[in-house]
């Protein structure tokens, strides 16, 4: 038996066989330390480019019925990326679920080694680059604020409490509705707090030079890759190495 990050019990088999990922960061994760693995992922689990699983529907309407038939010893989740009936659902069924809750940096690596262990892997050396990496980003000369869209019709963007905030801390942008109460508030762009740089990443919404940059004329825009702004895992050494770039004046 093992402890999730919810505190839960999960009754992990001494052998783990087959995992089922309906994280895209997590498959990832699994995928970049033991490739063999995962026998199922979402459909927006894209790295590796090549894996070669069967695909179970997103993360916020999971084919449960697919998960089952995998027969998988575990299922891997995330507090915030899927919804607890889903997961009560698999539970119900016998299937071993582990979730992470991942909203700060230092949190990401620690709850990423658990979440490996629970699939009884060894850490990995790619976690070991990861944290050294991000640990080596020189620190910003001037902190400046930073607006994050992540949607719009209605405009949303990242509030408090998320990784991907915690990322941008790490990289000397400070949010600017990190106080708000809601994790990801809706907003008027006309009506935000002082700021100096809008940052659009290209996922969940696809923002492009096109669409997104106009609506903020006064202030510089960066168009980042999503997947290094909001997934924690192997990709975190290259969000080290290019948003630092990326997000420059």
């Amino acid at each position: 038996m093992v402890v999730d990050d919810e505190g839960r019990a999960v009754p992990v088999p001494v052998q783990v066989r087959r995992v089922v990922s309906i994280v895209p960061s997590l498959t990832e994760a699994v995928a970049a330390t033991a490739p063999g693995l995962l026998v199922g992922a979402t459909d927006w689990c894209t790295h590796p480019a090549d894996l070669d699983v069967p695909r179970v529907k997103g993360t916020k309407n999971p084919d449960v019925g697919a998960i089952i038939d995998l027969a998988p010893d575990l299922v891997l989740a995330n507090q915030e990326e899927n919804r607890l009936p889903d997961l009560d659902a698999l539970r119900a069924a016998g299937i071993a679920v582990y979730v992470t809750d991942i909203r700060t940096v230092e949190g990401a690596f620690a709850s990423l080694a658990r979440m490996l262990t629970a699939c009884r892997l060894d850490r990995p050396g790619w976690l070991d680059e990861a944290e050294a990496a991000l640990a080596a980003v020189p620190a910003a000369a001037q902190r400046r604020r930073a607006v994050v869209p992540i949607w719009r019709k209605p405009w949303m963007a990242v509030g408090r409490d998320t990784f991907t905030g915690a990322v941008l801390a790490r990289l000397g942008l400070d949010n600017v509705l990190a106080d708000d109460p809601e994790r990801y508030p809706r907003f008027d762009p006309a009506a935000l707090p002082p700021h100096d740089l809008v940052v659009l990443p290209d996922e969940p919404y696809l923002f492009t030079a096109d669409d997104g940059p106009e609506a903020f004329p006064d202030v510089p825009a960066a168009l980042v890759s999503g997947r290094l702004l909001t997934w924690y895992g192997p990709s975190l050494t290259e969000a080290a190495q290019t948003l630092p770039r990326a997000l420059s004046p």
